[in-house]
């Protein structure tokens, strides 16, 4: 399945998104946002190293409507409201994540574990025979 996530600025929430959907494995995963930035957050790409999870390489993408749309069955959003553009003929899903930008560290912690568990159910959903890493 290819998975697209979403945010504005693809800076922070659709970047770990994607880290942790790509180290599930099993899925095509990419990320983009609304009104992309000019690089990703430092607090996110140092929490997401805490893990495990190099994005130091990563810039963010601009969501292009229509190769988007006819590349990705499942997109999740998270937390850009009427921002993010619908793309025709794809699913969707909705998470309402805080913006990491601006945080400290500690609480760019919390949404990343957030996003994690997120990820995980979603995997768990899409995967249904696999378990749930540890």
């Amino acid at each position: 399945m290819n998975v697209l996530f979403v945010c504005i600025g693809n800076q922070g929430r659709s970047q770990m998104a994607q880290g942790f959907l790509e180290r599930h494995g099993g899925h095509e995963v990419h990320s983009a946002g609304s009104a992309a930035g000019a690089h990703l957050h430092p607090e996110v790409v140092e929490a997401m190293h805490e893990l495990g999870i190099d994005l130091s390489d990563r810039r963010p993408r601009q969501l292009d409507p229509v190769a988007d749309a006819a590349w990705a069955d499942l997109v999740v959003t998270m937390g850009c409201g009427d921002v993010c553009r619908v793309l025709p003929g794809t699913s969707y899903i909705e998470w309402g994540i805080e913006d990491p930008f601006g945080e400290p560290l500690e609480r760019v912690r919390g949404i990343r574990d957030e996003i994690a568990q997120r990820v995980e159910d979603l995997a768990a959903g899409l995967d249904p025979a696999r378990t749930p890493s540890a």
